[in-house]
């Protein structure tokens, strides 16, 4: 190797160390699939809320992620760590300072050690020069710092992307309760016209002396029954309201009345879904770049024990009168100097500060982990819900269909005065438990396909996007 090669190829060698760990992401042990995969045969997409194909609930997604508080703190933090990685990249680079002075002075002309001669008592003195000051990154210090700070950045960007995918489920659940409590409401105001039917009854009965003043009372206390309920519904219908009002922002909302039997099941994910899409979880994406955060600061915290070598220099003029300060002949000023800074004794310092990183190493080990089996459970505690949920509407619709039908039965055996009228007391009040009962199991599968869909990451596809693309989301 010639000699002016040999200068090149140290500074190359140089450049291309980086001591601490590179990063490999841990090994997990998952099943190829999940446990239950008899759920449908259609894809979902990220914009996953728009398969419920309900207008109103697509616009309180969208005014959520415009307007919702924690999203634009989320975004304020990405811009924050967005600015981090530019200062951190800066480090590579030089910093060049311009400086300048000028002073007057006055020497005395008494004192036993005099002016020279020649040299007047009152000077001027006037300074202007460009300073910079320069760290070799010999052993990565710099570019493992670059990689930390890159990762975190990646991170709060996923942490984002976990604010807006919990934020557009509680919205989704929130519009299901709320459209479940209208159809109850429905429900409801149907039964108090059937009671309302049957106390006008009893009393015409009671008059003509058929009935007595208890069938009465009891009719009576039924249809007061149902109007507590009636008013408890309203009140659990505004204090939803309330909820997407702050969800979104809108303080003032006023959501329409809808039915939740209108809403249709949306398709769900295909059999055999494996369980690599847990990649796709943000919350699983912002727990490796934590761990990727912290393995390079492995690498940080050693460098520090390796010297330090710095170059620094100025450039500029220095002169009594402001009018040759910028002759470069007379008046120039220069200065270029090499630092080495190594520690010698520190009272194992630095090595304790290398341990302390690779401990939060370790404890980002055992972040990731527990993401990705959080992750895996709550997909298929998902799948689970969503099938006996699912198997579930059919025993509601029997006995929804049944209790209508006991109630019919019991209206005619009363009329008929084969039965005491407790028994269409008894019939109405099962009647009505039934059809409740069946809203609320709709409303559970609804809110547990929406369980479905954050769990997988906001919705399935086939391929999971790079982390490239995931970067710029």
């Amino acid at each position: 190797m010639s000699a002016r090669k040999f200068p090149l190829a140290c500074a190359l060698l140089l450049a291309g160390c980086a001591v601490g760990p590179d990063y490999e992401r841990p090994a997990m042990e998952l099943p190829a699939a999940y446990p239950e995969q008899d759920v449908g045969a259609t894809a979902l997409r990220s914009d996953w809320w728009t398969l419920y194909d309900d207008p109103i609930l697509d616009e309180l997604v969208a005014a959520v992620l415009e307007r919702n508080a924690d999203i634009r703190l989320a975004v304020a933090r990405i811009e924050e760590a967005d600015a981090n990685l530019r200062v951190a990249n800066a480090a590579f680079l030089p910093e060049i300072d311009l400086g300048g002075n000028a002073n007057r002075t006055r020497s005395s002309t008494t004192t036993v050690l005099p002016s020279p001669p020649g040299i007047p008592a009152v000077r001027n003195d006037v300074r202007l020069a460009l300073s910079t000051s320069f760290e070799l990154d010999f052993w990565g210090r710099l570019r493992r710092g670059v990689e930390s700070v890159r990762a975190q950045m990646l991170a709060t960007r996923y942490a984002r992307d976990v604010v807006a995918l919990t934020l557009q489920g509680l919205t989704a659940q929130a519009y299901f309760a709320l459209r479940s409590i209208d159809a109850q409401i429905i429900v409801t105001r149907e039964t108090m016209v059937t009671r309302d039917e049957a106390l006008a009854y009893v009393r015409a009965r009671a008059k003509g002396g058929v009935a007595s003043e208890l069938e009465v009372a009891q009719a009576e206390g039924a249809q007061a029954d149902i109007a507590t309920q009636l008013k408890d519904l309203q009140r659990q219908r505004a204090l939803i309201e309330h909820q997407l009002a702050a969800l979104t922002g809108r303080l003032d909302l006023v959501v329409a009345v809808g039915d939740l039997r209108t809403l249709p099941m949306p398709p769900l994910p295909p059999s055999g879904l494996p369980s690599a899409l847990l990649e796709r979880r943000p919350d699983i994406q912002r727990a490796e770049q934590q761990l990727v955060s912290a393995n390079a600061q492995i690498g940080v915290a050693k460098a520090a024990m390796f010297p330090t070598i710095s170059l620094t220099g100025f450039a500029g003029g220095e002169s009594a009168n402001l009018s040759t300060l910028l002759d470069n002949r007379n008046s120039g000023i220069w200065s270029v100097g090499f630092g080495l800074n190594l520690p010698l004794f520190d009272a194992g310092r630095y090595r304790a500060l290398t341990d302390a990183a690779i401990a939060r190493q370790h404890q980002a080990v055992a972040s990731y982990q527990k993401a990705v089996e959080t992750g895996f459970s709550e997909v298929a505690d998902a799948l689970v819900t969503v099938r006996l949920t699912a198997s579930s509407e059919e025993d509601f619709r029997g006995s929804v269909a049944a209790a209508r039908r006991g109630l019919r039965l019991s209206r005619m055996r009363y009329e008929a005065g084969y039965s005491p009228f407790l028994e269409v007391l008894d019939a109405q009040r099962t009647a009505n438990t039934s059809e409740l009962a069946a809203l609320r199991n709709r409303q559970s599968l609804l809110s547990a396909t929406v369980d479905l869909m954050k769990a997988l990451g906001g919705g399935w596809s086939a391929e999971r996007p790079s982390l490239k693309e995931d970067s710029v989301r």
